[in-house]
């Protein structure tokens, strides 16, 4: 299934500025950044678990904001793309 993970982290402080970091590794290691703080993550539901689990850790409920999008398995069909950065699939193949 395909999730957006959207986050707002509020960097006032050096420990926000910790998070925002934190935030952003855990969304990297799982998924492909498209904004600034907004990533797509193909993901099966048990790793789905595991990521929301490590980001509401980290987060603070207090100060922060994570929002999830579930774009299903037929995600190709609810995304649509116009600008920069060109867009990529990330069921394809994997060229390093």
């Amino acid at each position: 299934m395909m999730v957006l993970v959207t986050y707002d982290v509020n960097v006032e402080t050096a420990e926000g500025r910790k998070r925002l970091r934190q935030v952003a590794k855990i969304c990297v290691n799982y998924g492909q950044r498209v904004q600034n703080s907004v990533f797509e993550c193909l993901v099966d539901p048990a790793l789905w678990v595991k990521i929301k689990a490590e980001l509401e850790k980290t987060a603070d409920p207090k100060t922060d904001s994570l929002r999830y999008y579930f774009l299903g398995k037929n995600w190709e069909n609810r995304v649509e793309h116009f600008g920069a950065k060109a867009t990529y699939n990330p069921e394809g193949p994997l060229i390093i």
